[in-house]
């Protein structure tokens, strides 16, 4: 089933969808796909200059996206939070022109940085698959670039993305990560800033201090005897 899958989004994306190839990003042009916003080996975030989003599609049926966007605190404008999220995976344009984006779900990554509750940020896997009712490509006429206009299953359009690269920015499309990391928490540096340096909760410790005081109990045990 697997491979019917794989066959069927090749042959919907290369048919349907060759004014999607490329690279796109939104106006701060400061977000990119790629290695530059996330490191599989590392396991972590680059975090950009700017907030943004961005998103590249191949002739073969496989997407990568990334997003960073700074979150507002009504309640204090002076505590904002930041949250940066990446996947990739396969996507399929439909005849009816929707697009649906399928993520390789052990593969995404999502850090949320609350910098007034706490000295850390939080970097959990992410999955959400996405389906968008359509999509246009256009010159835009203040820019005088190509631009992507993304659809959403609310009717709501997203904020435009302007086309960068014809070569799509992306990391391999098999996957990444397939071993569970766990959950981490990484050192906020200032404000929104989300760290670098991080500090895994590896439950493997705990069960070694659970042998450790389960033989010190049986040698207390011993001696007491």
């Amino acid at each position: 089933m697997v491979w019917i899958w794989s066959l069927f989004v090749s042959v919907v994306a290369a048919t349907s969808a060759q004014d999607l190839v490329g690279t796109w990003t939104s106006k701060s042009k400061m977000v990119l796909t790629g290695p530059t916003f996330y490191d599989p080996l590392e396991d972590k975030f680059i975090e950009p200059i700017l907030p943004g989003i961005s998103y590249s599609f191949d002739a073969n049926g496989y997407y990568e996206e990334a997003f960073y966007r700074a979150l507002a605190n009504p309640s204090d404008p002076s505590c904002p939070s930041g949250i940066m999220q990446w996947q990739h995976g396969s996507y399929v344009v439909f005849p009816n022109g929707s697009l649906s984006l399928h993520p390789i779900a052990v593969d995404g990554r999502q850090m949320l940085s609350e910098p007034c509750r706490g000295d850390t940020s939080h970097y959990t896997r992410y999955n959400n698959t996405e389906h968008f009712k359509g999509y246009s490509v256009s010159i835009d006429k203040y820019h005088g670039v190509r631009r992507l206009d993304l659809t959403m299953a609310t009717g709501e359009i997203q904020m435009p993305l302007y086309f960068a690269y014809k070569d799509p920015k992306m990391l391999p499309t098999n996957t990444l990560n397939p071993v569970p990391t766990g959950h981490k928490k990484r050192e906020i540096v200032g404000p929104v800033q989300l760290a670098i340096r991080e500090e895994l909760l590896n439950p493997d410790r705990w069960w070694w201090l659970g042998v450790f005081m389960t033989s010190l109990g049986g040698m207390a045990f011993f001696f007491s005897s």
